[in-house]
């Protein structure tokens, strides 16, 4: 299943004024994007996200400094560093996701395929590995 997290280059346009970067839903990542968050002000000691959800799918982009995501899908671990606003990274569903070491200017943005609902999130790593070994 961590195979099928990647990171995604969005197309950049720009010119003598700067750069434009836009995402579209079902054409730059593979969702409609029917909730965008942001993360900003924690501290590079800080973990952020611990958790997985049933059903959402995520795209997470550093529109400005850097941050590290670590994934698992209860067999196996990655870390991406994000600190371009032009890459993101995709996470499945049923991916655990830990957001850690954000330098001091970072926004983080997630772009999510479902709306919130509690119900949706395992935040027990036990509970999360009990259920993607069955």
């Amino acid at each position: 299943m961590i195979e099928k997290c990647r990171l995604i280059e969005f197309p950049q346009n720009g010119d003598e004024r700067g750069r434009l970067v836009i995402v579209e839903g079902n054409q730059d990542i593979p969702f409609d994007i029917k909730r965008v968050f942001y993360i900003y002000g924690s501290d590079r000691d800080v973990i952020r996200g611990r958790h997985a959800n049933y059903h959402s799918e995520f795209v997470l982009i550093n529109v400005a400094g850097t941050s590290r995501v670590k994934v698992d899908d209860g067999t196996n671990q990655m870390v991406y560093h994000l600190d371009r606003p032009h890459i993101g990274i995709y996470l499945p569903r049923m991916i655990w996701k830990d957001m850690y070491d954000f330098s001091e200017d970072s926004v983080l943005l997630v772009l999510a395929s479902e709306h919130y609902d509690p119900e949706e999130y395992i935040r027990d790593y036990d509970k999360y590995l009990e259920i993607v070994r069955r």
